[in-house]
């Protein structure tokens, strides 16, 4: 998760796009498993009532115990583990005392630092019985990341990535959001490349093996113009649409790629269509 601007200007970002070898792809593999089996131990306790608070604890005790680190929590000034962001907000909700109610959908976001390697990672939680629109546009996330992920190859270029998820989503009659992008991962939170979730193919960085980074498009059911809260995080719908968000941590391999964030409990494994 990130603004594009805040991406550009962290502070260990160097501008190059890092190649890493086998013994990163092991520390990346250490760091997605436990994100992922985060998000996996909150599936059962997302239930109308639950306030996103109390699920931001559960995950603080969650990593603390399995000796990492919550790498949102303080970053940049950030008060939380989790980024929870129900209905029309987009991204980089933070957790409250609101309690999620019945129908509500629910994007949460984690990241964890594992012996220095980050693993970022995000899905979407219905909340009791979910209407056919919602469902609709969480199915849309869900393929549309997919679809990107199935560009993902040595020899791809970033933009076959982007169109990938534009041409579908848009196909679909939703819209991806331009504000916010993936971003290159591993032992820098927010890396180079910027990995746009729309564009023309054939265009941006050519893929090589030992490239790390997320995708994780936002899609609206409205227009994609947002907006920022005043707490200077939230982002929400201008048109107060539904809005939905998954992402993945991968690696480019020789053959294609290498998904660190695969749900453990198989609750979260987008197909990669094609493959």
């Amino acid at each position: 998760m990130a603004f594009i601007d805040d991406v550009l200007e962290a502070e260990t970002r160097t501008g190059e796009i890092k190649i890493h070898g086998p013994d990163d792809f092991e520390g990346m593999r250490r760091a997605g498993r436990l994100a992922a089996e985060c998000l996996d131990m909150l599936t059962p306790h997302v239930v109308p009532g639950v306030s996103t608070e109390a699920l931001d604890r559960l995950a603080r005790e969650f990593i603390l115990d399995h000796g990492a680190l919550p790498a949102c929590l303080f970053y940049k000034g950030y008060s939380a583990t989790l980024c929870i962001s129900p209905n029309h907000v987009v991204c980089h909700g933070v957790p409250s005392d609101r309690p999620l109610r019945e129908g509500d959908i629910a994007n949460i976001d984690v990241t964890v630092i594992v012996d220095g390697w980050h693993g970022d990672t995000s899905r979407m939680y219905g909340v009791g019985e979910v209407g056919p629109r919602a469902r609709r546009l969480v199915d849309v996330t869900y393929e549309g990341l997919a679809r990107g992920l199935a560009q993902v190859r040595p020899g791809a270029r970033m933009g076959d990535v982007g169109h990938a998820i534009q041409a579908y989503v848009e196909s679909m009659r939703c819209s991806v959001v331009r504000d916010f992008c993936g971003h290159g991962v591993g032992r820098v939170f927010h890396d180079s490349p910027n990995v746009l979730h729309y564009g023309a193919p054939g265009t941006g960085p050519v893929l090589k093996p030992g490239m790390f980074f997320t995708v994780e498009p936002m899609v609206n059911l409205g227009k994609h113009h947002v907006k920022l809260l005043a707490d200077g995080w939230t982002a929400v719908t201008r048109d107060k649409s539904l809005s939905a968000q998954c992402e993945h941590s991968v690696g480019v391999t020789e053959t294609g790629l290498e998904i660190f964030t695969a749900s453990p409990a198989d609750l979260f494994k987008p197909p990669i269509v094609g493959a």
